[in-house]
């Protein structure tokens, strides 16, 4: 089981990291070669107060734990008019990335994942501001109308209980969803990373190890709670189901086949644009951006070099009637210089958003 940490997986997903903007250390927290289970199912607890905005759960990562639940919970925005972009994972080429969610004042891609209550995939449908005001939509948030008056009443068709479970963006049976214009932009904005409170939630939980997926077999006994870090409370509400089925075969793993391994450039992927950099220093931005899309045109046109390069065997095996020893051998060299060459891009990706994430401390 291969498994690639960039840093250590402490920053992984809450990470304090609130002088950087999200996108700009979203894809280097930590890698890992399989993806993360199905959503479970669970319910909302009630929202404790006026000011909270809802923060859903997900699957976190350490590389001595394997996947574990950090539960959905509610948090206090951390100033008027901001709400929160989920973080996710996604496949980017070779390994699972997870991409550290943000709070700002407009909600940014998360992947396309459907974690309900309001996140259906694109945007949030849970709320809105109204001046110094967050107002709730009762139809995907369980409000208690006694304590909290500014409500309203949207219906939503996409609701948490109809749609799929999927809880990565890409590689093998993942969503296929990618950043929209506006999107896009919400990434460029001025935003900041996890409050205190979701670190220390996040903490806990990496810390419970019922909450680890060799030990739920993806239905944590700890779904969600009211406020965070309040596993204990009787608030927390356990997971009405996994999302989907967990077998003893593939314990510490994913119930998600792995991607297969390559043996011909023309069976991957061109390699997309990553996500903006956002270094709250527009120069410096503007530079990394220069440099990343730099090196992306100068991978897919090796790419493109490769692909060329494998189709012209063969055609010569065609033409000159190659026998399946001759043949098994030019499919051998196909595979070897196809890794290779993804190794080889893998590893400049990393090094480059090392270097980026070391820039502007």
């Amino acid at each position: 089981m291969k498994i690639r940490s960039s840093i250590r997986s402490l920053l992984l997903v809450m990470g304090a990291l609130l002088c950087f903007a999200a996108p700009s250390f979203a894809q280097i927290g930590i890698s890992v070669s399989f993806g993360p289970p199905a959503l479970p199912v669970y319910e909302q607890p009630v929202c404790p107060g006026d000011g909270f905005i809802w923060t859903p759960g997900y699957w976190a990562y350490a590389d001595d734990d394997g996947y574990y639940w950090v539960p959905g919970t509610w948090i206090q925005a951390p100033q008027v008019g901001y709400l929160w972009t989920p973080g996710y994972w996604g496949w980017g080429g070779n390994a699972f990335l997870f991409h550290e969610g943000y709070w700002g004042p407009t909600v940014g891609f998360y992947g396309g994942i459907s974690y309900g209550f309001g996140y259906f995939g694109n945007g949030y449908e849970g709320g809105r501001w109204d001046h110094d005001h967050f107002y709730y939509n009762r139809t995907v948030n369980n409000i208690n109308v006694t304590n909290i008056h500014n409500v309203y009443n949207t219906t939503i068709i996409n609701n948490n209980t109809t749609v799929n479970r999927v809880s990565y963006n890409g590689g093998d049976g993942g969503i296929r969803g990618t950043a929209s214009p506006l999107e896009e932009q919400a990434a460029r904005e001025r935003h900041v990373g996890p409050v205190a409170a979701q670190t220390q939630h996040f903490e806990a939980a990496r810390a419970n190890p019922q909450l680890r997926l060799s030990a739920n077999n993806g239905k944590p006994p700890i779904a969600a709670t009211a406020r965070p870090g309040e596993f204990n409370s009787r608030e927390a509400v356990p997971a009405k189901a996994p999302g989907a089925s967990y077998s003893e075969g593939n314990r510490g793993g994913s119930n998600v086949p792995r991607p297969p391994v390559p043996s011909e450039a023309r069976d991957l992927q061109q390699h997309e644009r990553p996500a903006p950099p956002n270094t709250g220093n527009p120069k410096l931005d503007q530079k990394y951006q220069q440099q990343q899309d730099k090196l992306m045109a100068k991978q897919n046109q090796q790419h493109q070099q490769l692909q060329q390069k494998q189709e012209a065997d063969h055609q010569r095996m065609v033409q000159k009637n190659y026998n399946d020893a001759q043949k098994q051998q030019v499919e051998q060299r196909h595979q070897q210089q196809t890794q290779q060459m993804e190794q080889k891009h893998e590893q400049q990706q990393q090094h480059m958003a090392s270097h980026q994430q070391g820039g502007h401390h």
